[in-house]
């Protein structure tokens, strides 16, 4: 996909093509737990005779989501009120500011929040360092920090190119308010670096470590070196950022104006809050744009605990965009149709680990590298046929908004193929394609997984590619991409490794 129209400043985001074969991709030490405790067959059932013990139970972490905010660093009050240099970038063009505000988003395509800028002031190590002003931290360690400033950026991601940090280092990202802090250590930028290069990425992107964004124009970048380091030994560079020009309140208002009374807030009905607790909203940055996709949490066979991810391909593909994934949890709707949200919403860095993708299916499958939030649930999956004329429900973060329910039912299975969508039979149709009854999707819904109800509980069956549905289309439909398939395919693997042929 390529955004058109931006000269010095422009940003190409370069994608999986969905004619491509299915690519999986394997990491070692996947982790995933012991022996599974369900049945596997070679082929996908037969969706009118539907085997519905072929599923993984969900699993609830039993603690009851705080409602405090994840714990965080403080940052250093040395380098945060004193001897902080300063990056101020010019305003970004009008042109490129509406670029994606209102922009339509074509099924198969993630919604874009966020434009990539340049920075020259700090665009080699030689520059970066020239303007890093040490002073002496507690214990005898040494700190300097970096402010930078994107005007009327709705949020802030920094690309840290990070060539050489000595033992021990450590770097920290806040915003204006200075009230919290993220904090990632050599070690992990180490390791970040190495799954990018295993997985192709050239030097230069695998050394590029995206920062959160903290909702405005301001991110810092502090650096913090053990005692008897050398600043001489810090070798980094931050020659791009990106720069949200959408914020999630803007994205509410422009759905719920078009949408009306369409969508459905998930706090409304209590049959899905576990659902809820399950899904999460997806922040990411490819090619230095930022996007807003949708993640489920799933269970393993075994209840291990492992953060296992399903997303679509068509958001995440690439172990690099991977590593720059921030998910939010819990993010909801304080109350039913209130305008304010939950204040037990989780955020959770570090990215992930990409394990499996395919274009054929539209399956991204990862592990998070940080634990899963207190409270959360792993959501079940089945990964047998699924019956034409079944119920079908998504619980959804449409334009990044807290999260919706829509319901449903398939309606018959399908293919994709770019942006193309056809109807097909269950023995070749890749989708499951499902037609809205309450509710409905939106750019931003990509990745939510189709949950199937098997007698008192809900099941993953597939994860959203896109459609023509929208609350002003509701006869239209959408596209998800078969769990089952992916499943034999090789998500059992890490999910069932017991029953893995």
């Amino acid at each position: 996909m390529a955004v058109q129209g931006m000269k010095e400043e422009s940003v190409r985001i370069s994608r999986v093509r969905w004619a491509a074969l299915t690519v999986a991709l394997t990491l070692t030490a996947c982790g995933g737990g012991g022996g599974g405790n369900s049945s596997s067959s070679i082929g996908p059932p037969t969706p009118d005779a539907p085997v519905w013990s072929q599923r993984i139970e969900p699993y609830d972490s039993g603690k009851a989501a705080s409602a405090a905010k994840a714990a965080t660093q403080p940052p250093s009050a040395l380098a945060a009120y004193a001897d902080t240099g300063s990056v101020a970038l010019g305003p970004l063009p009008e042109s490129l500011a509406k670029a994606i505000v209102g922009a339509s988003v074509a099924p198969g395509m993630p919604r874009q929040i966020g434009q990539a800028r340049r920075v020259s002031d700090t665009a080699s190590v030689a520059a970066t360092a020239a303007l890093l002003r040490w002073r002496p931290g507690p214990g005898g360690t040494q700190l300097a920090a970096l402010r930078f400033e994107s005007p009327d950026a709705h949020g802030v991601r920094l690309g840290v190119r990070v060539q050489a940090l000595p033992p021990g280092a450590v770097l920290r990202f806040y915003g204006a308010a200075r009230d919290e802090a993220v904090e990632v250590g050599a070690q992990e930028l180490q390791a970040v670096a190495e799954r990018n290069a295993l997985s192709g990425a050239d030097e230069a992107l695998a050394r590029t470590y995206w920062s959160p964004d903290f909702g405005g124009p301001q991110t810092t970048l502090e650096v913090q070196i053990p005692a008897g380091a050398a600043p001489a030994a810090v070798q980094l560079a931050v020659p791009g950022l990106s720069h949200f020009t959408l914020s999630p309140a803007e994205a509410e208002a422009a759905f719920t104006a078009k949408a009306g009374s369409c969508p459905v807030d998930v706090s409304c009905n209590a049959d899905y809050l576990e659902q809820s607790r399950s899904v999460a909203r997806m922040n990411y940055v490819d090619s230095g744009a930022g996007f807003f996709c949708t993640g489920t949490l799933l269970n393993d066979a075994a209840s291990s605990g492992t953060p296992y991810f399903l997303s679509a391909n068509h958001c995440i593909s690439s172990q690099a965009v991977a590593s720059t994934l921030v998910t939010d949890w819990f993010y909801r709707t304080a109350s039913c149709g209130g305008a304010s949200v939950n204040p037990g919403v989780q955020r959770l860095t570090g990215g992930a680990t990409l394990l499996y993708a395919s274009a054929t299916t539209d399956t991204s499958f990862m592990r998070l590298n940080r634990a899963a939030p207190a409270g959360i649930v792993y959501a079940g999956s089945y990964y047998g046929g699924v019956p034409v004329g079944a119920a079908l429900a998504t619980v959804q973060h449409p334009e990044g908004d807290p999260q919706t329910l829509s319901l449903g039912t398939l309606q018959r299975y399908g293919n994709c193929v770019g942006d193309n969508c056809g109807s097909s039979d269950p023995e070749r149709g890749g989708f499951l394609v499902v037609n809205w009854q309450q509710g409905s999707t939106a750019p931003g819904s990509s990745g939510a997984a189709a949950f199937v109800t098997i007698g008192a509980r809900r099941y993953v069956a597939g994860q959203l590619f896109g459609g023509t549905a929208s609350c002003t289309v509701p006869s239209g439909v959408d596209y998800f991409g078969r769990f089952d398939l992916s499943y034999r395919a090789g998500l059992q693997r890490w999910l069932n490794p017991g029953s893995a042929n």
